[in-house]
């Protein structure tokens, strides 16, 4: 079996394109490899094959022909399954979903179509895809191929673990809550939510979203390495007007200063020593590349988390409250319980208030940001959970929420944020997130080849099961 699998997208996009090796050998392997690992971790729940192949022999036809093939030519790939695929249900890990079979491509995955990249499978998320733990009653509970007794992170965690794994080089991932850094945090990955707009997506087996998705809900791209970020970046934000909140930007933008802020412990957030030793190394990464980095206090995160989660419960309430009630997971149950608690009152006003106190809110960090083009924050206060921990208790769901006050509360405000992968402490993966400007995605892109190069390269890894 050829090795074709550990590739980096942007090693094979450039191998298919100047015919060193055909796209169909590349997913030949590609597919080996999901088969033959995917048992141990079920991160891949609706399988390909035969699209994948078909689409590689026509990759190899445009390359034979002379024609473009894309700049992800070849590179396998994984869609989660929230997201609409043509001909692929978009269960969103629900039974009441499981025959919801998608009719037109979402964005994100028509722009992947058209750069080249070639689905290998579909990725799990918990019911909802409403935690950082990935388990569902449809499709299963996804294991973490570092550590089993680790989240592999949620939603995306079926993702996350594909792409650890050497299936598929770049996974996509939705975030409106860490649904992309976390998980590459808990895999060892580097994870982009980029800015609101940025990036084109819309499901047509579902109503448009109410306002609070709809400010705060992402697509973006999880990988091994920066290059495949950045090209999973550029593939996915081609223009689509189907999408009302994408905005064009160009590449040509002005150079930012070379200055990054610090923030251990954000409003008191008490963060392990392992991830805050990991953050100021991080710094002193940054200081040695020429960085100028400053240790100051960010504006508010407390505030922006309390909007997000008047807005997403909002948003629960008003669409999906009957069907989590009649899918019946216990898991969502109880997170959507105590989310309930942690939200408080609701309705119209507020819903207006919170949106205010947004408008101010953004503005303190939009400045901000303009002094310190990047912000080095915890991804998280502790190191990846052990798996299910939220669900153990309400107190075990209030230590996980807390821990995940970065996560909450950057969705808030359209902003982008990158999880970068520094090393593990043990089998536990350690990451660093970095926040930037809006659509400013590289500049965290820049500082992030930075840290990059401070480790060896993420390769693939084989899944412990035990």
């Amino acid at each position: 079996m050829s090795d074709y699998w550990r590739w980096s997208g942007a090693e094979t996009a450039r191998n298919v394109r100047n015919g060193s090796v055909s796209a169909s050998a590349v997913i030949r392997s590609s597919l080996d490899r999901l088969h033959a690992v995917n048992g141990k971790i079920n991160a891949v729940v609706g399988f390909c094959d035969e699209e994948a192949l078909e689409t590689a022999a026509a990759i190899d036809g445009k390359v034979e022909m002379g024609e473009d093939p894309g700049i992800l030519a070849g590179v396998p790939v994984t869609i989660k399954c929230n997201t609409d695929q043509a001909g692929h249900p978009s269960t969103n890990g629900l039974r009441l979903q499981k025959d919801l079979i998608a009719e037109t491509d979402n964005p994100v995955v028509a722009n992947l179509k058209k750069a080249g990249a070639v689905i290998v499978g579909r990725t799990n998320t918990p019911a909802f895809s409403l935690r950082w733990f990935t388990r569902n009653s449809l499709h299963g509970h996804t294991r973490n191929p570092h550590d089993p007794a680790l989240t592999p992170g949620g939603s995306s965690g079926g993702a996350s673990a594909a792409t650890a794994s050497g299936i598929g080089a770049i996974g996509h991932g939705t975030d409106i809550g860490g649904s992309v850094r976390y998980p590459a945090y808990a895999c060892g990955l580097n994870g982009l939510r980029p800015s609101l707009g940025r990036i084109p997506a819309v499901n047509f087996t579902a109503p448009d979203r109410h306002i609070g998705a709809q400010i705060m809900a992402v697509s973006g791209p999880l990988a091994r390495c920066m290059d495949d970020i950045q090209l999973g970046l550029a593939a996915m934000s081609q223009p689509d007007p189907r999408d009302a909140w994408y905005v064009p930007v160009s590449d040509d933008q002005p150079a930012l200063p070379k200055r990054a802020a610090l923030c251990c412990a954000p409003e008191g957030l008490d963060v392990d020593p392992v991830v805050v030793e990991a953050l100021r190394d991080a710094a002193g990464r940054l200081r040695d590349d020429g960085w100028e980095v400053d240790e100051v206090d960010c504006p508010s995160l407390r505030t922006a988390a309390a909007i997000q989660a008047v807005l997403w419960v909002s948003d629960f309430r008003r669409s999906v409250m009957g069907a989590i009630e009649k899918e019946g997971d216990p898991d969502a149950i109880f997170v959507i319980e105590q989310l309930e608690r942690h939200a408080g009152n609701y309705g119209v006003e507020p819903l207006m208030d919170a949106l205010q106190t947004r408008f101010g809110l953004v503005r303190d960090w939009q400045t901000f940001l303009t002094r310190y083009p990047v912000l080095l924050l915890p991804v998280s206060g502790e190191k990846p959970f052990p798996d299910l921990l939220d669900i153990q208790s309400p107190e075990s769901f209030d230590r996980v929420l807390e821990a995940q006050l970065t996560q909450v509360a950057l969705p808030t405000l359209g902003i982008p944020a990158l999880t970068v992968a520094t090393g593990k402490d043990g089998t536990t993966p350690l990451g660093v997130q970095l926040v930037g400007p809006k659509y400013r995605e590289d500049i965290l892109i820049a500082a992030g080849r930075v840290l990059e190069r401070a480790r060896p390269a993420i390769e693939p890894i084989d899944p412990v099961t035990s």
